[in-house]
């Protein structure tokens, strides 16, 4: 069985780049999505509930013969690594044993699956990372305008264990979240990344796009959401980074109408800007960025006047 989706590209580890292999298994699906689900999500949609266990073994096994020569592999699903409802215990350990000699695994996980107990029977020789999808450091906007359905002290609470046992953290933050103005968002990333930075190792900006069959995409319809600013995303890594903040962004859909973006002539180049220093951590590549294209000056006046006027769309 084939997995959803997979890809080559390169990534680091530490100060190297290398080989990484990204790979999308199709599951059972997020558990959380099968009762409330996020406004933002619609990751549902590469679900099958009828996925066997033994089926999301032979998708690994298809992309890992594919693909021989990697040093690093993302593994994502639809919902969580650690839920037992997706992925069985054995068949986490059996992943695990079949990944064994890679430099480095990244998973995702919601905070309420990444417990003690959960980690006794994985036996690894890898660097193992896990993203969580906090979203924002503020349990209003997460819980009414995200619907994540848990708060900022599970996801203490979960950093706490992984940091016990030396795994690394990746924290994805959610930039325009439905109901926030482009500076409201903003300054919420910003606040959120102050407030994380000494729990995580990796902040990974996430710009919302317009993914279909959920909340956010019937307000994009309505004329009542638009997605962020490519330039939003380009302060947000800025400020980090002078903030000694290590952070990254590959902003899904780019240029397009229901993923972040500028306007028509300086999206993609912005992008791959954004793109080119998430793999290099090199700030030179975003210096002077807002002289490229005139519509820097548009976004910084819908900053200005967007709580005023409403919905401003280019």
């Amino acid at each position: 069985m084939k997995p959803v989706k997979l890809w080559l590209e390169e990534e680091r580890i530490g100060h190297e780049i290398v080989p990484c292999l990204t790979v999308i298994l199709k599951t059972p699906g997020c558990s959380w999505a099968h009762t409330e689900g996020c406004t933002m999500c619609g990751f549902s949609r590469d679900s099958d509930p009828e996925v066997t266990q033994q089926e999301i073994i032979s998708q690994l096994m298809y992309a890992l013969e594919k693909h021989r020569e990697i040093d690093m592999i993302k593994l994502f699903t639809s919902g969580s690594f650690f839920d037992d409802k997706e992925i069985t215990p054995e068949t986490r350990e059996d992943i695990f044993r079949r990944l064994r000699g890679l430099r480095m695994v990244v998973v995702e996980s919601r905070p309420e699956y990444i417990t003690e107990d959960v980690f006794e029977n994985l036996d690894f020789d890898f660097r193992l990372q896990i993203g969580i999808g906090l979203e924002t450091a503020d349990d209003e906007i997460r819980l009414k305008s995200i619907n994540k359905g848990f708060k900022f002290r599970d996801y203490k609470r979960a950093v706490n264990i992984l940091k016990d046992r030396n795994i690394g953290v990746k924290t994805y933050l959610l930039l325009k979240p439905p109901g926030l103005t482009e500076r409201e968002s903003i300054e919420d990333v910003m606040k959120s990344i102050k407030k994380i930075r000494g729990l995580t190792d990796t902040v990974s900006l996430n710009p919302c796009n317009v993914q279909s069959g959920t909340v956010v995409e019937r307000l994009w319809r309505a004329g009542l959401y638009r997605p962020p600013w490519l330039w939003s995303v380009v302060e947000v890594l800025k400020g980090s980074y002078e903030m000694g903040v290590d952070i990254i962004s590959d902003p899904v859909g780019a240029g397009s109408q229901r993923g972040p973006h500028n306007c028509r002539k300086c999206s993609k180049d912005v992008a791959r800007s954004i793109r080119l220093f998430s793999l290099q951590r090199n700030i030179d590549l975003l210096s002077g960025i807002e002289h490229s294209c005139e519509c820097y000056d548009l976004w910084q006046t819908v900053l200005n006047y967007e709580n005023h006027a409403g919905i401003m769309e280019v």
